[in-house]
């Protein structure tokens, strides 16, 4: 038979588990009073809300806030409220107990009884008041209850155990006394204060007051005043109708950390399974101290109006890293030490909503003032960019957002916009134009000339120039847009849509240089895979195109600048057969076939193709002496003549 199953409970460690979260809970020892004060402000929460069915708690006394003073002889600093209070029971089991939460508790209970208008509480883990001995080697917490006329005392070293005593207080509500440790001096300065409080908990719902010394009338001597340093209503809180401009912009300020004006905002309260708040920016202008290593460093993460993380890349695209802002959530779920937010459907579900808003803002904005987009563009849609390359849900949308130069702009009037659209370029279609054709380079002016882009110009279809180096990955990524293909004029294959009659001029030309290039393709065994005629040149005598699955040479460049392996190129020699030029080096090889002067002839003319198309030469000076040399050679015979 087996012995039945015995359950024991487990046994902690009272001293080392109250070590733990002091210690290695936390990872800032100035997080101790914005939990302190989010305990005052549950505290002052759960007065009100039971204030609204019994209004003697309030006794007359209806001053909700917070109060911070310091004692610099005495080493200690006091926060007070003038909340709901504790009994003798509530301290012992709220702070007598790791891990026991007055305010869970409480919402736990009217959840059972249904109340939905219960206050939205900060405090969850029961944890956050240990905190003060990251800073305080005693903590003495006297509090009465609302509607008490007693009094106690909880004081604890917070190592082992805890004392409670009866003791005077003439006012409901908590004060508790830190007494600092030797390297905590910095908390009783005023500034610093402040600073914490500022950063925080400027947005707690109650007036949080400084004590600080002041000369009340001018040239009389200092006195001890209280100086409120909250602004306590939160700006994204309030209704958009209440709010102008100049606050807005004010605001934007404040979360941007410098000068300077938004150039759009958004405004939102989401509701539904989850519930957030949001007041997002776009910059103008690109910050100074911008960072382009895709960390987010502009989304500030508030829980109940408390600052949680000043940098929350969670709940941002990293392409929107220009944005600034604010999210304000009651549900996400964080650490106990409120420090870090936890991969939860609710976090994923606002990174969604947070993306979909900024691209909602950006579609507008680009419709409403078209111009002044372009501007921020131009600040800005490399990350827009970056976005399409790589965030597959929201491509579509981005692709729309992206700007180019292209031979249309190149050629516009003066005045005109130098950008064009994906949709706009579109719209502007050539009949029988079945895709949407780009080049990629180092400057638009250079790109335009190119010529690989003689026969989409004799066509009259418009080409995207594109001249920054994720341009390439971005299309490369799209693939398609509005169900066209793209197509970079690059490519050996443009399937570019012929006649009868000029399929059958092209065989005809082609056939007169297949001797010619026969002769070129030995030549430049293993600079190119192949040489053929071209369809695409009508002014230029030759270009270098892309094989399957090579890069331009811009970003071969690139790649070798930033020390990465670039793949072997195949790369095909197109020469144009009614180039006066080619035609004459027809006749010269027919005259002396396979002569040197052949070769210098064909070498040079691929050492021109690979340069108009953006590569390095193996032998510059090599090719310099071969121009020298032909140059002089032609003007001998041009002086002989």
């Amino acid at each position: 038979m087996s012995s039945p199953q015995e359950v024991l409970p487990f046994q902690a460690e009272v001293t080392q588990v109250l070590r733990l979260v002091v210690h290695s809970l936390y990872s800032q020892k100035e997080v101790f009073l914005r939990e302190l004060v989010s305990n005052a402000s549950d505290a002052l929460d759960k007065l009100r809300f039971r204030a609204i069915t019994d209004p003697a708690l309030l006794a007359g006394d209806e001053r909700l806030a917070i109060r911070i003073s310091t004692d610099a002889e005495a080493k200690t600093l006091t926060l007070e409220d003038s909340g709901v209070g504790m009994t003798r029971d509530e301290l012992v089991k709220n702070l007598g107990t790791v891990a026991h939460s007055g305010s869970k508790a409480l919402l736990e209970e009217l959840a059972k009884r249904g109340d939905g208008s219960a206050p939205s509480l900060i405090g969850q883990f029961g944890v956050g008041f240990y905190s003060a001995f990251l800073v305080a080697s005693k903590v003495e917490v006297t509090s009465r209850a609302a509607g008490s006329s007693e009094a106690w005392r909880w004081v604890s070293d917070g190592q082992s155990s805890f004392a409670m005593e009866p003791a005077e207080r003439t006012e409901r509500g908590t004060r508790i006394v830190l007494h600092l440790t030797e390297n905590a001096g910095e908390f009783l300065a005023a500034w610093r204060l402040r600073e914490i409080v500022k950063r925080s908990s400027n947005y707690i719902g109650y007036p949080i007051e400084l004590e600080v010394e002041k000369r009340t009338t001018e040239g009389g001597p200092l006195e001890k005043v209280w100086e409120r340093i909250n602004e306590a209503k939160a700006l994204w809180q309030r209704p958009k109708s209440g709010i102008t401009n100049e606050e807005y912009e004010a605001f934007f300020t404040e979360v941007a950390g410098g000068g300077g004006k938004p150039f759009a905002w958004t405004h939102f309260k989401v509701e539904g399974t989850t519930e957030f708040a949001g007041l997002l920016y776009v910059p103008a202008e690109r910050p100074f101290d911008f960072s382009f290593d895709g960390k987010q460093r502009g989304l500030k993460l508030f829980v109940k109006r408390v600052l949680i993380l000043d940098d929350c890349a969670e709940l941002g695209a990293p392409w929107a890293r220009f944005v600034r802002g604010v999210i304000d959530s009651d549900d996400l779920p964080l650490n106990v030490s409120r420090e870090l937010l936890q991969d939860s459907s609710i976090a994923r579900t606002i990174k969604k909503q947070v993306t979909k808003k900024v691209l909602d803002l950006l579609e507008e904005t680009a419709a409403a003032k078209p111009r002044e987009y372009e501007a921020f563009f131009q600040a800005f849609g490399s990350f827009l960019k970056e976005g399409a390359a790589n965030d597959f849900e929201s491509r579509e949308r981005l692709a729309k957002l992206l700007r180019f130069h292209s031979t249309f702009t190149a050629e516009a009037a003066a005045g005109a916009s130098s950008f064009v659209s994906l949709p706009d370029y579109v719209a502007r279609m050539r009949e029988g134009q079945s895709a949407i054709y780009y080049l990629a380079g180092d400057k638009a002016s250079a790109v335009a000339s190119s010529p690989h882009l003689e026969a989409l110009k004799k066509r009259g279809f418009e080409v995207l120039l594109l001249t920054e180096p994720v341009d390439g990955f971005v299309f490369e990524s799209l693939r398609t847009f509005d169900g066209k293909d793209l197509v970079s004029a690059l490519h050996a294959d443009l399937d570019l849509e012929k006649s009868e009659d000029e399929k059958k001029a092209y065989a005809e030309a082609e056939a007169s240089v297949k001797p010619l290039l026969e002769r070129a393709e030995s030549f430049l065994a293993g600079k190119v895979s192949s040489v053929k005629a071209s369809e695409r040149l009508t002014d230029s005598p030759a270009c270098l195109v892309l094989g399957e699955g090579s890069l331009p040479a811009h970003l071969e460049r690139m790649l070798r600048e930033a020390g990465q392996p670039v793949p072997p190129a195949e790369r095909i020699l197109e020469v144009n057969p009614s180039h006066p030029l080619v035609k004459a080096l027809l006749a010269l090889d027919a005259k002396e076939p396979g002569s040197d002067r052949v070769r210098e002839f064909v070498e040079v003319l691929h050492d021109q193709a690979a340069l108009q198309q953006g590569a390095s030469l193996e032998d510059p000076n090599r090719f310099a002496k071969r121009v020298t040399d032909l140059l002089t050679k032609a003007a001998e015979t041009a002086a002989a003549g």
